[in-house]
């Protein structure tokens, strides 16, 4: 059984079946920018605790190496996910998709200069003085990865391999959500290194505007499979419910290792 069907069983208020029932098939793609808005606004990820419990956190707590390493390492984890994860993306396979579907891709891991945002992640961390706990080609396939991380991480980096390949809901969530979660982390690491926002994993982000421009072409793509094949609305969204309701507990995670810390 994998790590989804075992989340699927569970008697889970966003899993109950009233939540999931399928769009009339004339509505599935019409309904999905709002549905997976509604998504998005119920599990913002800058509403969480975590992001304005790191701006608040004493200064030499905040600077701590061992600290920012803990939450590089959890934070690169998931953010390695969903990168690994869009490779194995389903429904995309015409060549004109494969096409849109490369551009991602680029935006992530072919950046010039051969750079990536895995490597501007860790290059910001290590900016700032972190102690990094894992050298960046150690994160690699999600189950050797996961021998790394805490329970709670790992299961998100399970979650992502599974859903990611299954529909196309993960994938938009994650997408829609990203700009939100990015800016709120560089609000909070400014609290205490000004200059983070400067990092070319934040500055060339927002000044692009990748992350919504991926928001965009994602639910766009996915509301052109959709119109072919309205049959697959309910599990869609039933995986982005998923992997919203998982992204929390990233944070939830990174929270508890701020409450250790000031402990």
């Amino acid at each position: 059984m994998s790590i989804v069907d075992s989340v699927l069983e569970r008697p889970q208020r966003w899993n109950n079946p009233a939540q999931i029932a399928p769009l009339p098939p004339a509505d599935s793609a019409a309904r999905f920018p709002q549905e997976i808005a509604a998504i998005a606004a119920a599990h913002r990820p800058s509403r969480m605790p975590f992001f304005r419990h790191l701006a608040a956190l004493p200064r030499e707590i905040a600077r701590d190496p061992h600290l920012l390493g803990q939450i590089h390492l959890v934070y690169q984890a998931a953010m390695h996910a969903t990168r690994a994860a869009v490779y194995y993306l389903p429904h995309l396979d015409s060549p004109a998709l494969r096409k849109r579907k490369l551009q991602i891709f680029v935006d992530d891991d072919g950046l010039p200069g051969g750079d990536t945002h895995h490597y501007q992640l860790t290059r910001a961390f290590k900016n700032i003085g972190a102690d990094l706990l894992l050298e960046d080609e150690e994160f690699g396939e999600a189950e050797a990865l996961c021998r790394h991380l805490d329970p709670q991480t790992a299961m998100f980096v399970r979650m992502a391999r599974d859903l990611y390949a299954r529909s196309l809901g993960a994938w938009c969530v994650v997408e829609v959500m990203s700009d939100d979660w990015m800016r709120a982390l560089a609000e909070a690491l400014a609290a205490h290194f000004p200059r983070v926002v400067a990092e070319p994993y934040f500055h060339e982000c927002f000044e692009q505007g990748v992350e919504e421009r991926h928001a965009e072409e994602s639910m766009a793509v996915t509301q052109m499979i959709l119109r072919a094949r309205p049959e697959l609305a309910a599990e869609t969204l039933r995986d982005a419910r998923i992997m919203a309701k998982a992204l929390d507990g990233v944070w939830g995670r990174l929270d508890e290792i701020l409450a250790s810390a000031v402990l």
